[in-house]
This record gives C-alpha cells, sequence and structure tokens, in this order.
C-alpha cells in the first residue's frame, strides 16, 4: 500500500523538477534576447544619432561646442590685423663726403649698394572703442614708419599713434572709422587657473587672421627677473592657446567673450609655440589705454625704494612668506621715506594681498595712480606692523644698472669653512674704490670667494664681494669681531647677518640669515 502511494509521488517530484528548468530556460532565453534586442536598438540609435539616448550623451559637448562657437563669432569682428612698415637707411660708401656719388655703383647716386630698404611687420590688436581706438603691443608698432589696419570685414585703414607705453609693452592707435564693434573689458579678480580661454590673431602670416585657438590658463601673477624684461609692470597671466609670434597685440578672451588680457610673449626654445603663452591683464590694459586715449601718456604710482627677495634661511628664521621682499634702499624725499619705512624692512603683504614673489611689489604699486593710498604690511626685528604710503608720481628716469666691478685682491685672507665663505678680509677704502663705490668710509668683512654648494649661497643667498656689516645684530669692523661674535653662537643655531651689496657706485643693505653647522 505504502509502496503504490510512493511511486506516483515520485513522479511528481521529477516532473516538477524537469518543469522548473524548462521554465527557467524559457525564461532566460526570454530575457537575453530581450538584452540583446536593446543593445541592438540602442547601437542603431548611436549610430543614426536621432534619438534621445544619442543626444543626451553629447549635450554637453554640443553645448562647449556652441560656447567655442558663440564666442568667436562675436569676438572676431573686434580684432584686427596691423602691418607695419618701416625705412632702415644704410650708410653709403664715403657718406658725406665728395667721393659719396662717385664711389656709388654706376654713379646712381647712392641708389645701389647701402640703398635704403624696407622692413615689414606683423601684428594684431583689439578695437576698444566704437571710434577707432585699438589697443596692441608697444612692440608691434615700435619705429614703424607706416601702420596698416586690416578689419575683419577686409576694410583696409591707415593708423595713427595714439601713444605708447614701452615699460608694459602697450600702445593705442586711432583709425578713421565710426560704430565699429568694441571688446568689453573682463574682471581680473575673477580670472582662475584651469578656466578656459580663447586667443586670436594673425600668426605668422598675414594670410591667417582671426586665427583662433583654444586653451586654459594655466597660472597667474607669473613674474620674475627674467619676465621683468619683458614687462616692467606685468603679472602675467600664462596659457596653453597657440600663441605664435603675429599674435601680439591681440586678445585673450574667456568664454563670455570678454578681454581678459593682450597676447604678449612666448617661452618657447624653438622661436614657435611650444605651450607657454604669456598675456597682460586686462586691469594693466585697461589702467593704460584709458590713459594713452585721454592724456598720450601713463602715470604711475611710485613708492621710492629698492627692495629684492629674501631668503630661505631668513624666511625661516623671521617666519615670514618665501615670497616677501626685503626693503635695501630708501629714496631721499620719497613717499616711502615720508611714510617711515626703513631699510630691512619686511614687506609680506600690499593692501592685505600675501606676496608670492617680490616682483608683485612693483607690479601692484605700478599700476595704481599717483595719490592712492596702499597698505604695507611688514615685519621690523621682531615686530609685525601696517603702514600706509601715499604713492607719489613714477620719474620719467630711474636710476641705470649696476656697472661690473673688478674682483679685488688681498693677500691677507682668512677662511670659514663649515659656512662656505673663503677669504674674509677687512674692508678698506682701496677694496671699496676696487668695487667701484663712492663712500670709502665703510667699514665691515668683504667675502672673497663664497662655495656654491654651501647653504650660505644657496639659502642665505650671500654672494661674493658681500660686505658683512652686522652678525646677530650686532655690528663689526673687522673679522676679528666677525670671529668673536660667532664663536659665542651655538651649533645648529640661526641668527641674522646684515650685507652691504655693491650696485653701481652704491650700496644696498639687506638682512638675511645664516645657521651655524
Amino acid at each position: 500500500m505504502s509502496v503504490k502511494r510512493s511511486v506516483p509521488l515520485a513522479l511528481f517530484i521529477i516532473a516538477a523538477f524537469l518543469g522548473g528548468i524548462f521554465f527557467t530556460t524559457l525564461g532566460a532565453n526570454l530575457l537575453n534576447k530581450g538584452e540583446l534586442t536593446a543593445v541592438s536598438q540602442a547601437s542603431a540609435s548611436y549610430e543614426e544619432g536621432t534619438t534621445a539616448i544619442s543626444e543626451s550623451r553629447v549635450k554637453s559637448a554640443l553645448e562647449l561646442e556652441e560656447a567655442f562657437t558663440m564666442v568667436a563669432e562675436s569676438v572676431n569682428p573686434t580684432v584686427v590685423q596691423i602691418r607695419s612698415e618701416k625705412v632702415i637707411q644704410q650708410e653709403r660708401a664715403f657718406q658725406g663726403t665728395p667721393f659719396e656719388d662717385f664711389f656709388s655703383p654706376f654713379g646712381d647716386g647712392g641708389q645701389g649698394q647701402g640703398q635704403d630698404y624696407r622692413s615689414e611687420g606683423l601684428g594684431s590688436g583689439v578695437i576698444a572703442r566704437s571710434d577707432g581706438y585699438i589697443i596692441t603691443n608697444n612692440h608691434v608698432i615700435t619705429g614703424a614708419d607706416e601702420l596698416e589696419v586690416r578689419l575683419y570685414d577686409g576694410k583696409f585703414y591707415d593708423a595713427e599713434i595714439i601713444g605708447t607705453d614701452p615699460l608694459s609693452d602697450l600702445a593705442v592707435i586711432k583709425i578713421d572709422a565710426d560704430n565699429l564693434p568694441a571688446i568689453s573689458y573682463g574682471e581680473n579678480d575673477k580670472i582662475r587657473v584651469g578656466q578656459w580661454v580663447m586667443a586670436v590673431g594673425s600668426p605668422l602670416s598675414a594670410d591667417l587672421g582671426n586665427t583662433v585657438t583654444v586653451g586654459i590658463v594655466s597660472a597667474l601673477g607669473r613674474t620674475s627677473d627674467q619676465i621683468r624684461n619683458l614687462n616692467a609692470f606685468a603679472s602675467f597671466i600664462q596659457t596653453d592657446a597657440a600663441i605664435n609670434p603675429g599674435n601680439s597685440g591681440g586678445p585673450l578672451v574667456d568664454l563670455r567673450g570678454r578681454l581678459i588680457g593682450i597676447n604678449s610673449a612666448i617661452y618657447s626654445r624653438s622661436g614657435g609655440y611650444q605651450g607657454i603663452g604669456f598675456a597682460i591683464p586686462v586691469d594693466l590694459v585697461e589702467n593704460v589705454a584709458t590713459q594713452l586715449i585721454d592724456n598720450g601718456s601713463v602715470s604711475r604710482g611710485f613708492l621710492g625704494v629698492g627692495f629684492e627677495g629674501i631668503s630661505e634661511n631668513l624666511s625661516k628664521n623671521l617666519d615670514v612668506p618665501r615670497g616677501a621682499a626685503q626693503i635695501v634702499s630708501i629714496m631721499p624725499g620719497s613717499a616711502a621715506e615720508k611714510a617711515g619705512l626703513q631699510n630691512s624692512d619686511i614687506v609680506i603683504a600690499v593692501d592685505g594681498r600675501e606676496l608670492q614673489d617680490s616682483n608683485q611689489i612693483r607690479t601692484i604699486v605700478g599700476n595704481k595712480n599717483p595719490g592712492d593710498r596702499v597698505a604695507l604690511d611688514i615685519v621690523r626685528g621682531s615686530r609685525e606692523m601696517s603702514i600706509t604710503v601715499t604713492l607719489a608720481e613714477r620719474p620719467d628716469e630711474l636710476n641705470g644698472q649696476p656697472q661690473n666691478m673688478t674682483r679685488p685682491v688681498d693677500d691677507e685672507v682668512q677662511s670659514m669653512e663649515s659656512l662656505g665663505l673663503h677669504g674674509l678680509r677687512n674692508v678698506t677704502p682701496e677694496i671699496l674704490r676696487n668695487l667701484g663705490v663712492e663712500d670709502t668710509d665703510v667699514a665691515g668683512v668683504l667675502i672673497g670667494e663664497i662655495d656654491r654648494n654651501s647653504a650660505a649661497y644657496r639659502e642665505a643667498e650671500l654672494r661674493q664681494r658681500d660686505i658683512l656689516v652686522e652678525i646677530d645684530r650686532q655690528g663689526i669692523t673687522s673679522r676679528n669681531e666677525f670671529m668673536d661674535i660667532y664663536s659665542d653662537i651655538a651649533p645648529g643655531e640661526s641668527f641674522l647677518v646684515r650685507v652691504l651689496r655693491p650696485q653701481g657706485d652704491q650700496l644696498v643693505s639687506f638682512l638675511t640669515a645664516l645657521e651655524k653647522p
């Protein structure tokens, strides 16, 4: 009885098991087929580019593309090509003598050998005002006898120079035209590293006018002693948007089509684009251009100090930023003197803006106007304080470059091997005269040689022919005094050193710091 009942039960279990397998397989096949169908449809939709799926995938790219094209369409009509021409006069054989014409080839009155020739230049510019005022680089139009401007619509105009400012490498020219499209100015404080920018100009050839290139802002506030030779008052915007010769004077704009800089220079080992270009920032451009248009010249605020960067050791010793600037000289009667600034004051901030590089003092102050007030945060000794200075007007002529100096020779030497200082000697009037210094009434210790691998050279930034006049806040007049004070300093201790450095016929004073090994 029990056996008979168990058979149907076993059959039922087997049937249920096989049925489960069947339905599971069927469902999986149906699901797989649906998945394949969806993939196939998505692929077809993507290829056709007509469905909502494909458009969503490219929406962001299309929006960026549209932004670029809109900026190009808006900015291009404001960008011009500038063609300059100047006559180069060559001296003729026997010029200015009775034989001048006789020795010219074929007696042609000097039209052969030594004849004048024309040199052509190419640059870019941007329309600043609708009545024909155009901003460009000073180096684009320097020395030009003739200037011709080509607009975006192909029209040509002769141009006149309204004003130039070689120190900022900016100039304004004008054409006789009205109702022109003019560029809008951006805001310097809102420029950010990494943002998209576009450069427009005529790179390399007149046939390549209104070339648009795209990149980002690579860095801000580029200043250095090397850059100073290019532009005394610009904290450059660095960009990787392609800039080549011929782009000079053209605009660098943001994605709202606003001017944020004038393309001015490139860093290149080949002479062409290598991904590093520099633009003069818009705040300087607008200030200079406005003054040139209104007055034909530029006036600048003037502090009246000489300054240098500080050494790494001094930065650590005084706990001040590495980009701070040390005042090494003060012009008599200057705004700085009237405000109470002193030699060896360490400037750490201007108008609340901490210095990242000592050269920023020059660019910040130089972009202000005479009569403007600036607040300098300084460190004097061990105290921090703020001094407000009312700027004077920058003189047209400043002191020249320091003269080359001959190396003084003295047989009496004493070495400081542990510091990297060698040939320390007492300063004498004869040594000072050999250095070209007018004031021979100076006492101290001259550095005859210095080890370039030493901390004194690399971190304290001492140099050969520097004169040490104070050590550990104590004045010294001889190397014996130097040694007496130095011997009392504990190994590993950092101490301040006051230095006089010959520059031309003067001595500038600054502080640095050393650490006793």
